[in-house]
């Protein structure tokens, strides 16, 4: 079952609204859900909650390092509770998905999500659950003529007021599976997840 999930962004104030931060706004939904407060965890280079789904451990995990250095509390937490890869669920922003869009997968590639990468580095795997959840590419915002908008600037900016909304929605469609996932049931969970999504 899922012992351990991992929401990803950037710390500090200046970036809380970034569109890169999409993960940590699902982990703490995720958190509010079992009724988890966040707090520092100098050790696991996070904000960590900790509590219980049907008498079994669930952490949330919110890295204090940047999205690029994530797989360092990862690594830590996992080593340290010894948690395998295959009880992970990584929660993270999506370029490839329109903001609205949410999809649950396991394993695949990086998708060159440097968060991705860094938990690939430190737990030697990419064997985990992801939630996907989109936030849209810059590229299919350009009008014909217009300079292309680099993917780094994109992504640690806030979105507007209609991404940021259909965003929203795609997290709230998302608290629907969370019993199904804390259950083990990731099909079921797939399966609701997706008929509900854009």
């Amino acid at each position: 079952m899922i012992q351990l999930i991992i929401g990803l962004g950037n710390p500090g104030k200046e970036h809380e609204n970034d569109r890169h931060n999409a993960g940590f706004w699902l982990c703490d939904q995720f958190a509010d859900s079992l009724h988890m407060n966040f707090s520092l965890d100098s050790k696991f280079k996070g904000h960590l909650a900790h509590g219980k789904y049907q008498n079994h451990d669930v952490w949330c995990l919110k890295p204090t390092t940047y999205m690029n250095l994530s797989g360092e509390a990862v690594g830590a937490i996992c080593r340290f509770h010894q948690i395998p890869s295959t009880n992970i669920l990584v929660i993270h922003d999506e370029l490839d998905l329109a903001p609205g869009t949410v999809r649950l997968k396991w394993a695949g590639g990086t998708g060159g999500h440097n968060g991705l990468k860094s938990i690939q580095q430190h737990l030697g795997t990419l064997d985990f659950w992801r939630i996907r959840l989109g936030i849209g590419h810059p590229r299919q915002l350009v009008e014909p003529g217009q300079p292309h908008q680099e993917v780094a600037s994109y992504v640690l900016k806030r979105p507007p007021k209609l991404d940021l909304d259909r965003i929203n929605q795609s997290i709230e469609k998302t608290r629907l599976i969370f019993s199904e996932l804390l259950s083990n049931d990731p099909a079921s969970a797939m399966k609701t997840l997706h008929q509900t999504s854009v």
